[in-house]
């Protein structure tokens, strides 16, 4: 039987500031650094190689950042998809 996190409808507790982590895939091709300096900014963070796709059209990676707030993890989710295929 599989386990279901029942959190009654409201929001996980999350204290900041925190590491959020994120796993970001972006285009074989694709600058991964320039982009997630553009993203982060002068942010804490720490990006680690995660997978390349089958084919080699992707690559996966680890990125930990330091966020201060919901808006500011939310903020750095968004600019994050603007710029990659995929955000996890």
């Amino acid at each position: 039987m599989a386990q279901i996190c029942d959190l009654n409808g409201k929001k996980p507790d999350i204290i900041y500031p925190t590491f959020w982590e994120y796993k970001v895939i972006f285009d074989s091709n694709a600058d991964e650094k320039s982009i997630i300096k553009e993203c982060v900014g002068e942010r804490n963070h720490k990006i680690t190689p995660s997978n390349i796709s089958k084919n080699g059209k992707f690559k996966s990676f680890n990125l930990s950042v330091l966020v201060s707030s919901d808006s500011e993890r939310l903020e750095l989710f968004s600019l994050l998809k603007k710029h990659s295929k995929f955000v996890l």
